[in-house]
């Protein structure tokens, strides 16, 4: 249909000095005729019947004839015109423009009249040759003209429109459905090397689609067979650590009635052996819990920050540990709307990671806790004067078993930090980490979603 319209579109354009065209030869072919009536008439100097000047005329399609030779313009066929000329036209050296608005006023004007013509004789013949005749013959004539070129735009159009339907139709309706029902077979089974769509279109767009889409595909269904083999390594190390869970707890009762022996070997070896099974047993219950991944949505309410951070302290027993110096700089007053349980558990993974850190340098250090709010969110940081993360550590910080900063740490505490700040919608980050330390930056935003459980 658009095709239709725009060749139909492309034909009025042609029209207009189509018709013009025609209207212009249809008038030269009227004073061609008139002149070689004219000629005749010469021919018999003059004397001729009124029926055969009558049957010149009629021949023309003309009321009269008038001959300009040697500045002596002169009537040679003539007969009653009926009424007033109403127009007069010049075919000697006509504008395009003037043409057309001429032809376009023909058929504007539905009634008949009279109107002189003026044009250059053929063969020299004379200096001027004018016409008077009807409006309506060649009116008439134009109609039918324009009829003619109505019907066969409407022909080209369909035809037109039929081959581009069927072009359009062989060259990208049918390739872009054949795309479309790979997609549809590829995403019920993804796994499913076979499904992958093969390049065939011979449209350069379509075919760079096709090849992206290819290549889409190829690294989903690689990437969904690698979290597949993760998936099933995940549930038998699960499996693995549940079991070496329950052993090395069993270890562990032995090994606290060991630290009470009297043998002075034993005695020192004991507390090693503690705390390397104290460590096994703390590795397996991580990968456990995050193995579960069922950390539940957070509840939000509105509580006191520093109250909760001065329970971390008391709790993980750094307020007067020696050689650490810890500092508080958050408000009293400042209310910020959290899962208290779910923060207490970043701040305290953080907070306990700075303390190791301080600890490895068995130098002694500060821990700085600040805390504030802006227009859109509330933030906190976490900072430390210890040694900073090592290269590796930075580059998987975040990642599970991967960005553990310390000899024999599983890297869960930060992965599983940033999980529960992203579940308030905020986000937990890297400020800094050089030699002079180490810091953290919480955001959490103040807009909840409304799905949320906002308590007062």
């Amino acid at each position: 249909m658009l095709t239709i319209v725009f060749v139909m579109l492309a034909e009025v354009l042609i029209f207009l000095p189509s018709i013009a065209r025609f209207r212009v030869d249809y008038l030269q072919l009227r004073l061609e005729k008139a002149q070689i009536a004219s000629l005749a008439l010469l021919a018999t100097d003059g004397v001729i019947s009124p029926e055969l000047e009558s049957e010149l005329l009629a021949n023309a399609g003309v009321y009269n004839v008038v001959l300009r030779r040697d500045e002596v313009r002169q009537l040679i066929l003539s007969s009653p015109v009926g009424a007033e000329i109403a127009a007069t036209y010049d075919l000697r050296d006509p504008h395009p423009l003037e043409l057309v608005r001429d032809a376009l006023a023909v058929l504007v004007i539905g009634q008949d009249f009279p109107f002189r013509v003026f044009g250059n004789p053929v063969q020299d013949a004379g200096l001027l040759i004018e016409i008077t005749l009807p409006a309506a013959p060649m009116r008439q004539a134009m109609f039918d003209y324009a009829i003619r070129i109505l019907i066969l735009s409407a022909m080209i159009s369909v035809v037109t429109a039929t081959l581009l339907f069927i072009s359009v139709r062989h060259l990208l309706v049918l390739p872009i459905r054949r795309v479309v029902q790979h997609m549809a077979s590829y995403a019920e089974a993804p796994e499913d090397g076979r499904r992958i769509i093969t390049p065939t279109s011979r449209v350069a767009e379509l075919r760079e689609a096709e090849d992206t889409l290819e290549s889409l595909q190829t690294q989903l269904t690689g990437s969904l067979r690698q979290k597949e083999r993760l998936a099933q390594l995940g549930s038998a190390v699960a499996k693995v650590s549940h079991d070496l869970r329950n052993i090395l707890t069993t270890a562990q009762l032995f090994a606290d009635r060991i630290e009470g022996s009297a043998d002075p070997v034993v005695a020192r070896i004991a507390p090693k052996l503690v705390g390397s099974i104290s460590r096994a047993v703390s590795l397996c219950e991580s990968t456990l819990a995050f193995g579960k991944a069922e950390e539940p949505p957070p509840r939000l309410s509105r509580f006191a920050l520093r109250p909760l951070i001065e329970e971390i302290l008391e709790a993980e027993a750094m307020d007067g540990r020696p050689g650490l110096e810890t500092l508080i700089d958050v408000p009293h007053g400042l209310m910020i709307r959290a899962d208290a349980e779910q923060l207490y558990r970043v701040l305290a993974n953080l907070m306990r990671n700075a303390m190791q850190a301080i600890d490895a340098t068995g130098q002694g250090g500060t821990i700085e806790i600040a805390g504030g709010e802006s227009e859109s969110d509330w933030w906190l940081r976490v900072g430390d004067t210890g040694p900073g993360l090592p290269p590796k550590a930075r580059d998987h910080l975040f990642t599970a078993f991967q960005g553990s900063a310390r000899k024999g740490g599983s890297g869960l505490g930060l992965a599983i930090a940033a999980e529960l700040v992203r579940g308030h919608g905020g986000r937990l980050e890297l400020v800094r980490s050089d030699e002079t330390g180490t810091e953290f930056a919480i955001h959490l935003p103040k807009s909840g979603d409304p799905g949320m459980d906002l308590a007062p």
